[in-house]
């Protein structure tokens, strides 16, 4: 895996609050539908995904604490399963196998040995350029 964070994911709990605070602080929604928030930062993406359908896709119970999901985001739908696997001989653990999903990508979850939580993830709308950052087709 390159060195790449491509998008950080905070869980809350209205989407709608959390984009009129970030928007209030100047920022753009570049993407939105009911459960998630999309901002293009400078090479990486802010998510805010709604608290219950984060844990969904995540297929992970959470105890009230925070949820956050840091992604590692892959130029081709091929790289996400062996990226997982990797993770795991790593010493981390798969909380979702990767599978299809509703916005048309192909993604996973793994969690690191302290149980903090990775997206694995091919987004056929975004692009991955050659230094690893980042860009949302809108």
């Amino acid at each position: 895996m390159e060195q790449r964070i491509s998008l950080i994911t905070l869980g809350v709990a209205d989407t709608a609050r959390s984009r009129a605070f970030y928007e209030a602080l100047g920022w753009k929604a570049a993407f939105e539908n009911e459960e998630v928030v999309f901002f293009q930062l400078n090479g990486i993406v802010l998510g805010l995904f709604r608290r219950d359908s984060f844990d969904l896709d995540m297929k992970r119970d959470n105890d009230g604490t925070g949820r956050i999901a840091l992604a590692y985001n892959v130029r081709d739908r091929s790289e996400v399963d062996p990226a997982l696997d990797r993770a795991v001989a790593a010493g981390g653990s798969v909380l979702k196998r990767a599978e299809e999903t509703p916005w048309g990508g192909y993604s996973g979850y793994f969690a690191d040995p302290d149980g903090h939580a990775w997206e694995v993830a091919h987004n056929p709308a975004w692009t991955i350029t050659a230094a690893g950052h980042v860009e949302m087709r809108v």
